[in-house]
């Protein structure tokens, strides 16, 4: 299924549709239903540029302890 806003829309809501997909995945991303790379992948940013979207809206990163453990892990990091 896809979802078509018409361009009407879009402009009695002065959002273009390349905001508005931005808005969707930061949305979806806040709310848990998305993970980093697939919110990514949606609107076709890279790591930063995402992460800069999100700070833009105050949106909080989802980074967990078992995160940390696994980054330190990888870099070879004994705790």
């Amino acid at each position: 299924m896809a979802l078509i806003i018409s361009d009407k829309v879009l402009e009695q809501a002065q959002v273009s549709a390349d905001e508005l997909l931005i808005d969707l995945a930061c949305y979806l991303y806040e709310k848990k239903r998305m993970s980093t790379g697939q919110a990514r992948a949606l609107v076709g940013l890279n790591q930063i540029e995402f992460q800069q979207e999100l700070a833009a809206r105050d949106i909080d990163i989802h980074y967990t302890e078992e995160d940390l453990e696994k980054d330190l892990k990888n870099l070879g990091v004994n705790l």
